[in-house]
């Protein structure tokens, strides 16, 4: 009669019998290609590893990934753990030859390896490292991480997590050999709406060179082509969206450089070349804004552009009445002398900006709220930063509107638009009216500095990209017409941008150019002419 202790024993025997094969189920033969140089016979061990997915075959993949995988010459694959070398198939402690090398893997195999890893944390128990993992896996899908997603797929019970995989299996089953299968995934793919999926589906409505398609099935074929016809229609949605706010964000830049040059160009009819400078003036000023925050007040950082707005029309306004007042009020009625003075002012302040501010490009950073960008359609994101530009843009014009036409000042400026000397004879002091339009012209420049520094570095040149365009927006508006000056700003980004895709940015610029040129000729006055009587004209 067996006792009890001998039936345990035994037992315990058994158990350890039955276990050691599957603790161990590597053999030489599964690893064997690892030690060899044909990458086709390791893309295969690997694939068989993957396939496996259990402790062990984990463990090769893992020490591939992290270059602790040793190669003998008798074919040996050998793992390495800080002082520690262990074979792969017997799992024993041994001593690493001079014969043993690191395992050599390609992109693709690596690519591979990194697959399998981000699979293996789709069974993880936290949902944050599934939903990562699935992130990871769909950058950069492989077929032979298929029956790990399928493991994860049967077991997954977040419905946001089974959508994500379902996705997943479908870019891993497009070469499935059940055409079933291949339909299916084809399907997914294509109800996904990710223009990235195109180059997975085109595959399967090549040809081969032979002339048969690669694709063998026609209902699978069918729903590919359909899926690409899908995928191309969004592309071409998104760009057109796209183009409109490329274009649009352009204009709103144009808009506020060109904003302050209508009024004083307009009003006193000065060709003013310095205008872009106050652009500048304007950036600078939100710059120092920023350093101030960032050293005083860091943890209010967020809010510097609340008082960068007011500085930067301060800054800017200020050094236009400096400038009238001491230069421009001497030559009016000489638009030459006005031209070549306000040259030289330009070159001036921007000699001056780089001796006091370094000739080196300074960045301003966005507050968070400013950071990222909104998803409207695949393949389009709208930068939040563009975004707030074209609203304040447009809160720009809003108050600049007011001011001309709800204020004492706007009713004299528009007189004096409009006929100067009748305004001088009822009493319109038409030389501070200059000073007061020129400053507030120059503060609207100003503010346009403003709205460049949160998309792109600020430099002493930085008003000189934009003079040129803003004397186009105001000549094809109409001087001294808001209206036209919006339009024509808008015009001209959204002209610009559309030409741009098709002929480059500087063919552009001639094409828009030559345009104006044209319009012009037909209508001189632009699209909207001063309306009353001009004493001047």
């Amino acid at each position: 009669m067996i006792s009890r202790f001998h039936c345990r024993t035994l037992l315990v025997s058994l158990a350890f019998a039955l276990a050691s094969p599957a603790a161990f189920a590597l053999t030489q033969a599964d690893v064997a290609p690892l030690a060899a140089d044909d990458f086709d016979a390791k893309s295969a061990a690997i694939d068989k590893l993957i396939a496996n997915h259990d402790k062990e075959s984990m463990a090769v993949l893992k020490a591939l990934s992290d270059d602790s995988a040793l190669a003998t010459d008798a074919g040996a694959v050998l793992l390495q753990d800080g002082d520690t070398t262990r074979d792969a198939v017997t799992g024993k402690t041994v001593t690493a030859g001079s014969d043993a090398q690191p395992v050599t893997l390609n992109n693709l195999l690596r690519s591979k390896v990194a697959g399998a890893l981000s699979g293996l944390q789709l069974d993880s128990p936290d949902k944050a490292t599934r939903d990562a993992a699935v992130t990871a896996l769909l950058r950069n899908p492989d077929p032979s991480i298929k029956p790990l997603v399928d493991a994860a797929r049967a077991k997954e019970t977040d419905p946001a997590l089974k959508k994500r995989l379902d996705t997943l299996w479908a870019m891993t089953a497009l070469h499935d050999a059940d055409p079933a299968k291949r339909l299916d995934a084809v399907q997914l793919v294509a109800a996904r709406h990710d223009l990235d999926m195109n180059e997975l589906l085109r595959p399967l409505v090549a040809k081969k060179p032979d002339g048969t398609f690669a694709e063998p099935d026609d209902r699978v074929r069918a729903a590919a082509q359909s899926g690409i016809g899908e995928l191309d229609a969004i592309q071409r949605r998104s760009q057109i969206a796209g183009t409109l706010f490329a274009g649009l964000s352009l204009g709103s830049v144009l808009l506020l450089a060109a904003l302050g040059l209508a009024i004083t160009y307009g009003l006193i009819g000065v060709i003013n070349m310095a205008h872009g400078e106050f652009l500048m003036i304007g950036a600078y000023a939100t710059y120092v804004v920023q350093n101030l925050f960032q050293r005083f007040a860091p943890g209010a950082f967020d809010w510097y552009p609340l008082l960068a707005v007011p500085a930067s029309f301060a800054a800017a306004g200020l050094v236009g009445i400096v400038l009238e007042r001491l230069v421009l009020k001497h030559l009016y009625g000489r638009p030459l002398e006005t031209l070549l003075t306000t040259f030289g002012v330009s070159l001036i302040l921007i000699q001056a900006t780089r001796m006091l501010f370094g000739a080196q490009n300074v960045q301003v950073i966005n507050p968070s709220w400013m950071s990222g960008g909104v998803t409207v359609l695949p393949n389009l994101i709208l930068p939040y930063n563009r975004l707030a530009i074209l609203a304040f843009s447009l809160i720009v014009v809003g108050i600049a509107w007011a001011v001309l036409t709800k204020t004492r000042l706007g009713l004299f400026v528009r007189a004096v638009t409009q006929n100067r000397r009748m305004a001088a004879c009822v009493g319109v002091k038409t030389a501070r009216v200059d000073s007061y339009a020129f400053a507030f012209g120059a503060g609207i420049a100003g503010l346009g500095g403003c709205a460049l520094s949160q998309i792109g570095n600020v430099g002493p040149d930085l008003g000189q990209s934009y003079i040129i365009d803003s004397f186009m927006a105001v000549v094809l508006g109409g001087v001294g017409q808001l209206a036209g000056t919006v339009i024509g700003g808008f015009g001209l980004g959204l002209v610009s941008k559309a030409i741009e895709p098709f002929w480059g940015a500087v063919l552009a610029k001639i094409a828009v150019l030559v345009l104006i040129v044209l319009f012009i000729q037909k209508r001189p006055q632009g699209m909207f002419a001063l309306k009353g009587r001009s004493a001047e004209a």
